[in-house]
């Protein structure tokens, strides 16, 4: 079928194209950001397809979530539009591991258990929660997250509940508790799951452990599946978890007619147990593989891919024989400039000043986006932004007034000041948010530092209002904190985007604003003394560099003070190892308004 080779070739550059007409067999695709590789991957599946390689209803093609998938079954519904390949294409299946797994146990169960019958858990929380208390362990809400949190590291990492405290050592993993006290609690949920003899209980990762386990051991069951599917892609596999790779090496058997496409240097998710081996491995296990490297970054102006080339350029370990060497493919723009400021409200102020010169001259609120580590770090781009009278969203994430532990302090506050008193403001705030989890140390835990990173931002905010009115009191505070959170609430709009570093995968934006780069930050504190830790934090600053096609990119640096305290903390290892154009900025500079055009209301801001 030359003819159909060629319409699906004839858009594509040599890399893609090489990928695309791959024999059948095991292929790796190396693709940096930027580079088309949802492009290249679904022209590939075209070509099995159209080629007559393999029915489109035996294809399975993987990805991470949802939006990636609806995503490649879009552009694969495009593709089976165009006369050439046929409509067949738009039959492949592409689906998260986990719909797929629920797909298939769902099916296969009846058959594989019998009568016993099967309840997915939308959430493991309760459950957990019951099961440390079983446990003789006094867990707070953020104690269970953190504790669902590690139950779910371990079951991605095939790690059961013996195992665990030996292999979080191993691992210099740092965990909420005592691993121990962990484990107790982690055989106690896994027991609880098991309510009597005609209904369990799975979890998400369930699903993808019974499947396994279910095309494993029974031969019938797997010479059916492997029937139905025979061709396999998966998406992003640099991030794949030792638990989802079990469940693909069960869906091939001894085949391997498998697609991976992924880049071991924007591994950022290891603290769920992904794992770029599986990708850095794939030609040993598959000695005749085809490998191919897609160099050619479309979305970013050349300025910025030299900028994330150098920032990635100095990794270290396994990753560093991988890494891909970009080249910006569109015109050239303005270099990335990298500013220093004296505290984090300064670096507001002067971000919001550069964003309404921006809109100013036409760029839309919606391709401007601000970027950082910690959702905690939003507060002040918020309040910066409302005061300009610049719309803005809040994206994977709550606004700072929506974050449970500030709704939380607000209520203890009101009781506080109802109660009365005549201590001095910030000694008040303290007394209320300990209790809450506000500690003189930064805690173990992701969900407990969030919260922890959340109140004390708000202690920050109290110190700041109380610097510029000494005489205010509670109540005084209470209706600031109102008509702050207020003000952030008005109707659905489309604004500035702000957005932490993970929730920004794979998106992209005009100008972005890479903000608070300083050691503690990016790399978090608690990441400094682990080597590995601090590396993957490097890629994600390269990876989410990639992600500004330009023409404006700007990183500035919070680099001598955390949030509102003063803090002496170095410019980011990240950010100086840049060799950019650097400015120091040594003075507050507050946000003036700004015209905005056509733009809503002040303040307007929506999370979606």
């Amino acid at each position: 079928m030359p003819m159909v080779a060629d319409a699906l070739t004839a858009a594509l550059d040599d890399e893609q194209r090489q990928a695309v007409l791959a024999p059948r067999g095991p292929l790796c695709v190396l693709a940096g950001a930027g580079t088309g590789k949802t492009r290249t991957i679904t022209h590939r599946i075209a070509h099995l397809v159209s080629s007559g390689h393999v029915a489109a209803g035996q294809v399975l093609a993987v990805t991470f979530t949802q939006r990636a998938a609806g995503e490649m079954r879009a552009r694969l519904r495009a593709l089976g539009a165009a006369a050439q390949v046929g409509s067949g294409v738009g039959a492949v299946q592409a689906l998260t591991f986990h719909a797929a797994a629920h797909r298939q146990l769902r099916y296969f169960w009846p058959r594989v258990v019998g009568d016993i019958g099967w309840q997915l858990l939308d959430t493991k929380f309760a459950v957990v929660a019951r099961a440390a208390s079983r446990t003789r362990l006094q867990a707070s809400t953020d104690d269970v997250r953190d504790l669902a949190g590690e139950i779910e590291w371990a079951k991605a990492s095939l790690i059961g509940p013996e195992d665990y405290p030996s292999e979080v050592a191993a691992a210099r993993r740092d965990t909420p508790l005592d691993a121990a006290r962990i484990a107790a609690v982690y055989s106690e949920y896994e027991s609880l799951k098991v309510r009597d003899d005609s209904v369990t209980l799975l979890d998400f990762d369930d699903l993808l452990l019974h499947t396994a386990a279910a095309i494993e051991n029974d031969a019938a069951v797997a010479e059916e599946f492997r029937d139905r599917y025979r061709c396999f892609v998966v998406d992003e596999y640099q991030d794949v978890t030792p638990l989802q790779q079990r469940v693909l090496s069960a869906w091939l058997g001894d085949r391997d007619d498998l697609t991976v496409v992924g880049d071991a240097n924007q591994t950022i998710y290891s603290f769920t147990g992904a794992s770029p081996r599986f990708l850095l491995e794939f030609s040993r296990s598959f000695p005749d593989a085809t490998v191919v490297r897609l160099e050619r970054d479309y979305r970013s102006t050349p300025q910025v891919v030299s900028l994330a080339n150098r920032v990635i350029e100095v990794a270290r370990g396994r990753v560093a024989g991988s890494k891909l060497r970009l080249s910006g493919q569109r015109e050239p723009g303005p270099a990335p400039s990298f500013q220093e400021y004296p505290d984090e409200p300064a670096e507001a102020a002067a971000v919001t000043a550069s964003i309404g010169r921006l809109i100013e001259s036409g760029t839309a609120p919606s391709e401007i986006a601000i970027l950082y580590r910690v959702n905690a770090q939003s507060e002040v781009y918020e309040e910066a932004l409302t005061e300009a009278g610049i719309a803005y969203q809040v994206r994977g994430g709550e606004g700072f007034f929506d974050r449970q532990e500030i709704k939380q302090a607000l209520v203890a506050l009101q009781r506080a000041a109802d109660r009365g008193t005549d201590a001095a403001l910030p000694d008040v705030v303290r007394g209320v948010l300990e209790p809450l989890g506000l500690t003189a140390h930064e805690p173990a835990g992701a969900r407990a530092r969030e919260r922890w990173e959340g109140l004390t931002a708000l202690a920050q905010l109290v110190d700041d209002e109380v610097a510029q009115r000494p005489h205010l009191q509670l109540p005084g505070l209470l209706a600031e904190l109102r008509a702050r959170a207020d003000a952030r609430h008005p109707p659905v709009v489309q604004g500035v985007t702000l957005a932490s570093l993970h929730a920004a995968k794979g998106l992209e934006w005009d100008a972005v604003f890479l903000v608070g780069l300083a050691d503690g930050t990016l790399p978090i504190s608690h990441a400094l003394a682990h080597g590995p830790t601090v590396s993957r934090s490097r890629k994600s600053v390269a990876c989410f560099m990639s992600e500004s096609p330009g023409p404006e990119c700007i990183w500035p640096s919070a680099g001598r003070w955390l949030g509102r305290r003063a803090v002496a903390r170095a410019v980011s290892r990240h950010g100086s190892s840049t060799a950019l154009r650097r400015r120091r900025v040594p003075n507050r500079v507050r946000a003036k308004p700004v015209a905005t055009g056509p733009l809503p209301a002040a303040g307007s801001a929506t999370r979606s």
